[in-house]
């Protein structure tokens, strides 16, 4: 049953070929949507036997709680790159190169893809070596990180323990299969606005409408230099548009109905991925039939919310508490493709004398736990206040988390208090401009970061997309 916890599983390494990049993800929903309309086809499980499987122990580390009703997969990729996919360039290690946490409403047939970018810096619990990996202690660093030395049970703790949101199983898949699968259905139509000439991707296209084969279509969404600003953000958005039209592609043909293109593809799917050991046909099935009347307007895309590093130009984190809400609401099973826009508490900023680029303030940690300050400070910071520096306190030790403010500054003082669970605000003598945040032991986190209930949406709010929504097309 979906949401339920898996029973213990021994640890094990990973015995096939990984894909980078984030197509697969497509595949995989694709897949799913293709299983559903299978009907009376029942050689297709002979095809599920393909699929490599791995054994974790999802016991090792405590974990978010689960919903009924609820699916949520891990779909990763690596660098990996071997047999015939050593095609696609040298790469030592095995480097997740996208993330992204697939949850689907298995009552309502929605499903949300969330990416979570490689670039994306996160608080990293420590991981126990194990079969060839080194493990890790705790430590800020990429999230893509967790695989190359702590195998797929270290990325699926980090990616739980990061984001609160209980995952159910995990899929990975190769650069060979995927170009397998977009043959299988014929290609897939793409509008590609300027020439691309990406030699790292192996990617040359005229500007045009044009259907993209396997390996054109391998080639586009791999390309991150030759195409937008470079950056893997920009790269996730093509991806993502992507997935829209494979989608689109499969439901508006005559796929499901060709038992020859049935079998090709479910036969590039089974013979590229590889899942845990619990990610039985039956739970394949389950999944398919829950979207058997997929409504691509449910069917929503978006990058976890996020922001430059303070402290490195080249790296992003999370914007809070949008992102703490989207987590959340994933988990328990909230439909986001609607939404009203959360206008009162826009009003409530225009209102207030300051804004948070007014602010200035230090960061004091009087809870004992390691590393606060700087959580704290990357949260203010990607808000937009200025912060002067952390450490911990000496002068003032409250028992209550308090927001120490001079003369003139109560209005800044209720601002930033008013963006935390629990904190009151105090005069203090000696304080010029600065506000000083001591966090102490009754710390409870920034307002949103612990209630389900939102009002966000994808589209409206975060910048997603749908996979019924074809971009605005420059052809």
């Amino acid at each position: 049953m979906a949401g339920k916890r898996s029973a213990p599983r021994a640890s094990g390494a990973l015995g096939a070929a990984r894909l980078s990049t984030g197509h697969w993800v497509a595949c995989i929903a694709t897949a799913l949507t293709i299983i559903a309309g299978l009907g009376g086809y029942g050689w297709y499980q002979g095809l599920i036997g393909n699929i490599t499987t791995t054994r974790v122990d999802t016991d090792e580390w405590d974990r978010p709680t689960s919903v009924e009703g609820v699916m949520n997969l891990l779909v990763i990729g690596s660098d990996v790159r071997s047999g015939e996919n050593a095609d696609y360039g040298v790469a030592e290690g095995e480097r997740p190169d996208t993330m992204l946490i697939v949850s689907v409403n298995v009552d309502n047939g929605a499903a949300t893809l969330v990416n979570l970018p490689r670039d994306l810096m996160v608080d990293m619990p420590a991981c126990e070596p194990s079969e060839g990996y080194e493990g890790m202690s705790p430590h800020q660093g990429m999230i893509n990180s967790a695989m190359t030395v702590g195998g797929v049970g270290c990325q699926w703790k980090v990616v739980e323990q990061v984001t609160g949101v209980h995952l159910d199983h995990f899929i990975m898949m190769d650069f060979v299969g995927f170009k397998d699968m977009v043959d299988a259905i014929g290609g897939v139509e793409m509008c590609i606005p300027e020439p691309v000439d990406d030699p790292k991707a192996h990617l040359t296209l005229e500007a045009g409408l044009q259907k993209l084969d396997g390996e054109d279509s391998l080639g586009f969404v791999r390309s991150r230099y030759a195409q937008g600003d470079g950056s893997d953000l920009s790269r996730i958005d093509r991806q993502q548009e992507f997935m829209g039209a494979m989608l689109r592609e499969v439901l508006s043909s005559e796929v499901m109905t060709n038992p020859v293109t049935i079998t090709n593809f479910l036969g590039a799917v089974t013979d590229s991925i590889t899942t845990d050991d619990e990610l039985t046909v039956e739970t394949m099935t389950d999944i398919a039939i829950s979207m058997r009347e997929v409504d691509l307007g449910k069917v929503q895309f978006v990058t976890v919310p996020n922001g430059a590093h303070p402290d490195d130009e080249n790296r992003i984190m999370m914007s809070q508490p949008q992102a703490s809400e989207l987590f959340e609401a994933i988990n328990a099973g909230v439909d986001l493709s609607g939404g009203d826009d959360a206008g009162s508490s826009d009003e409530e900023t225009d209102e207030s004398p300051v804004a948070p680029e007014e602010v200035s303030v230090e960061i004091l940690n009087n809870t004992g736990i390691d590393g606060l300050a700087l959580e704290i400070q990357a949260v203010l910071a990607q808000e937009g206040y200025v912060v002067t520096g952390t450490g911990n306190p000496e002068l003032r030790v409250p028992d209550a988390t308090t927001v120490y403010y001079g003369p003139d500054d109560k209005a800044a003082a209720e601002l930033l208090a008013g963006t935390l669970e629990n904190a009151q605000i105090e005069e203090a003598e000696g304080l010029e401009q600065t506000l000083e945040l001591v966090a102490s032991a009754d710390w409870n986190g920034f307002v949103g970061d612990s209630s389900a209930e939102t009002d966000l949406s994808i589209t409206d709010d975060l910048g997603g997309v749908t996979a019924e929504e074809a971009p605005e097309s420059a052809c």
